[in-house]
């Protein structure tokens, strides 16, 4: 039995890699959008669209490789009025993304689910508390033009990795939730399923 990260994540990745987790890697084509607009139409608690988003990912790709564990991944960002952001399209709407989380508070969730023969064995989320300091236009387009397109691919538009770190003045929680991977329970159960060794 194989690990599918049901992720195109860089970043998910690294991490998995970094750990000593042997995985392949199968993108999942799931319609993001659609689901959090009947989400959002259905008036359901926020905190816990990553999970589902994470699930459904898992669930494509298991469609197609019954015999192997998925992996799916998610994470949202939600600010202070609970709004949703998702991934920016464009360096503007990175731009506004982060005006709008400056000098505010905001909360990520990460979440993974796996799916073994079409029904979910584990499902983990965890939530940090972000605070964005209130930077300069001037720093905001020095960021954007060391750092777009690439923080395209990141929910809120930025990367902790890199210069996104000097965006925030606080950071309460877990570092790899933050990354978009709460790894810890992730290997827990990893290392349950035989996936890694014990």
């Amino acid at each position: 039995m194989a690990l599918i990260l049901a992720s195109s994540s860089k970043i998910r990745s690294a991490l998995l890699t970094a750990a000593g987790v042997t995985f392949a890697i199968q993108t999942a084509e799931v319609d993001e959008t659609a689901i959090k607009e009947k989400w959002q139409a259905e008036k359901r608690d926020n905190s816990q669209l990553a999970l589902t988003l994470a699930e459904a990912k898992a669930q494509a790709v298991a469609d197609h490789y019954p015999d192997d564990l998925v992996l799916g991944c998610d994470s949202t960002v939600m600010t202070e009025e609970g709004a949703l952001l998702s991934k920016p399209v464009s360096r503007q709407d990175a731009a506004d993304h982060l005006r709008l989380l400056a000098g505010k508070s905001h909360i990520l969730t990460s979440a993974v689910a796996i799916i073994e023969k079409g029904k979910t064995v584990f499902r983990h989320h965890d939530s940090a508390t972000l605070t964005m300091r209130d930077f300069s236009d001037s720093f905001l387009s020095h960021y954007l033009d060391q750092e777009w397109p690439e923080i395209g691919y990141c929910v809120g538009g930025y990367r902790l990795e890199g210069l996104g770190i000097q965006l925030f003045e606080a950071i309460q929680g877990d570092h790899f939730t933050i990354m978009g991977l709460p790894l810890l329970p992730l290997l827990a159960y990893l290392r349950k399923a035989s996936i890694v060794e014990a």
